[in-house]
């Protein structure tokens, strides 16, 4: 989706360059990079950190009405953990050096999943503890080559949406389906759309655990989640985690590049590695199955996708400045002021935009990309009334400023992508 403020007579390579995440990140005051912090080591300004926050916040609460429970697990682990896990013997070439101390050595993770079996094996289980979502928006790092970094989609550091279920194998399908149905509301939310949907499959060489009858098993659960859900979809070899195969949500920039987004994951080998288990109602013990789930990836992708998809317009509810108060003269500051504070009390992001910066066209054009401007003149400032203008262009008849505020609280709470609600009037 595209904010619409480009000309119909940009041609696709203008387009591609006036949305580049990179170059928007800059100029929107969003990230930046530093020589001296490190090549894929983004840093977040006022404003990105204000776009992060809101994505988490929207994501932790989605997983919290869905059952989840969230945790907090360090970044650190030893050795022997990726040992074991199989990270160490499959995917060392992607993890930082083992750094020594004392006699111990410790490593950056390359994921979450490790930390979660062993945070599950802590307590014992029954089978009326499952399913057990556990989530975290955690840290990973991937050593990354100097030459495919870029930006906020290839980075060395990492804040991933994460969580794992562990189930019963009859409650795989359920769960699986259920997290593709987050996947789909966030992407409503969001204001972005799926490009395709696929099924991650094993190719060949030596970077997949050797279990045939695990990998038959798995890969025909998701195949059964896929065709009942009725989702188009690709079956692809060799893009499978090591592990277990997924399905990977890909989402296109618009220089047309293809990149997963989201994923579900399902994994018999951890659980068997991590000698996981819960107490059936036979009494007996059983091994849970691990799936792994990402509703949007991590943060710092889903934040250069959503820059693009918008060009740096986004949905209300993730605006950086959510409304800017535009005082015609100096007379309406204090109204303006008075407008912003009330804003805050309603937990909405409000500046102002004083009449010393310009005319206000000038003003007006300079907060193109904040979704509400509220124009404040002599007989608003009178009657606590704002002439609103929407981002798109349309304008509304002057109203109480307490009703229009209602209006975008309640929007802005939906995480609804409309500027303002069919009832509202708006020319």
């Amino acid at each position: 989706m595209s904010c619409g403020h480009s000309p119909d007579t940009a041609n696709p390579r203008e387009e591609t360059a006036m949305h580049d995440h990179r170059r928007l990140g800059r100029e929107l005051d969003l990230f930046d990079t530093d020589p001296l912090i490190g090549a894929g080591l983004p840093y977040w300004l006022p404003d990105g950190a204000t776009v992060r926050h809101a994505l988490e916040e929207y994501i932790r609460a989605a997983e919290r009405r869905a059952g989840y429970r969230h945790v907090y697990s360090p970044v650190l682990g030893k050795r022997e953990l990726y040992e074991i896990s199989g990270h160490w013997s499959h995917y060392s070439d992607d993890m930082f050096p083992p750094m020594d101390l004392g006699g111990e050595q410790v490593v950056l993770r390359p994921s979450l999943c490790p930390h979660h079996a062993v945070i599950f094996r802590s307590r014992a289980h029954s089978y009326r503890d499952l399913p057990l979502r556990m989530a975290e928006l955690g840290a990973m790092y991937r050593s990354e080559l100097s030459g495919v970094l870029g930006g906020l989609t290839r980075v060395r550091a990492i804040q991933l949406n994460d969580a794992h279920i562990f189930c019963t194998l009859d409650q795989v399908a359920e769960e699986a389906r259920a997290a593709l149905g987050m996947i789909a509301d966030a992407y409503r939310a969001l204001g972005i759309t799926a490009a395709r949907h696929r099924l991650s499959l094993p190719g060949p060489g030596g970077k997949y655990v050797a279990a045939p009858e695990m990998w038959r098993r798995s890969v025909a659960l998701l195949t059964r989640v896929l065709d009942d859900s009725g989702l188009p979809y690709e079956a692809v070899e060799g893009e499978a985690a090591f592990y277990g195969p997924k399905i990977d949500v890909q989402v296109v920039d618009p220089a047309g590049r293809e990149s997963t987004l989201s994923t579900v994951q399902v994994d018999f080998h951890q659980p068997e590695r991590f000698d996981l288990d819960y107490m059936g109602a036979d009494g007996a013990k059983h091994r849970p199955v691990m799936i792994h789930r990402s509703i949007i990836g991590s943060v710092e992708r889903a934040v250069a996708h959503l820059i693009e998809a918008h060009g740096g317009a986004f949905p209300a509810w993730l605006a950086p400045v959510q409304l800017v108060a535009l005082p015609i003269s100096a007379n309406e500051l204090p109204t303006a002021q008075a407008l912003v504070a009330r804003c805050a009390d309603l937990g909405l992001r409000a500046e102002i935009a004083e009449p010393e910066r310009g005319t206000l066209g000038a003003r007006i054009r300079e907060a193109r990309l904040v979704p509400y401007q509220a124009v404040i003149g002599a007989k608003e400032a009178v009657n606590d009334h704002i002439a609103l203008r929407l981002r798109d262009g349309r304008r509304l008849d002057p109203q109480p400023a307490g009703d229009i505020l209602t209006r975008i609280r309640a929007l802005v709470a939906a995480h609804d992508t409309a500027l303002w609600d069919h009832d509202g009037e708006a020319a």
